[in-house]
């Protein structure tokens, strides 16, 4: 799976069950009619019943320069979670989830479905809104390590 390249999400929610954010490489176009996306949540995540009991969320796709912030959702510093949503980069007022100001994009919306597949539960969500930062680079997972791409 290190060989498999994937765009770096951090996916937000917030809401009854409170505000929460992971790390998520597993996303993915399913349709586009209505427009539809899968998101891949561990069902060991502490973030995964947030999720589902919340209901609505934000795939912010991640800029060249949010390797940082990637690192924070992924569990990698000791950066408690309320904390990590403390920093400039993200808007909580727009859409009453966070949602990373300069992202390259961001999608918002609500489960629709749900399936549980071994260790993970597929998320799909239903997008309502798309916001795309035309001059934002992107960052990609690839072996292990992140890699920006230029815009």
């Amino acid at each position: 799976m290190a060989n498999l390249s994937t765009a770096v999400n951090i996916v937000t929610t917030d809401g009854v069950s409170g505000r929460a954010g992971i790390t998520v490489s597993a996303v993915c176009s399913v349709t586009d009619s209505p427009p539809t996306l899968l998101v891949c949540v561990n069902q060991s995540s502490y973030t995964h019943d947030i999720f589902r009991t919340n209901g609505r969320m934000a795939i912010n796709v991640l800029a060249a320069q949010h390797e940082d912030l990637a690192l924070q959702f992924a569990g990698a510093t000791d950066v408690p979670m309320l904390d990590r949503f403390r920093f400039e980069v993200w808007d909580h007022d727009r859409f009453r989830i966070p949602v990373v100001r300069d992202a390259a994009a961001v999608l918002i919306g609500g489960v629709g479905a749900e399936f549980t597949q071994g260790t993970h539960t597929v998320l799909f969500v239903e997008v309502e809104d798309v916001f795309v930062d035309e001059d934002a680079g992107g960052l990609a997972y690839f072996r292990r390590e992140f890699h920006r791409i230029a815009p």
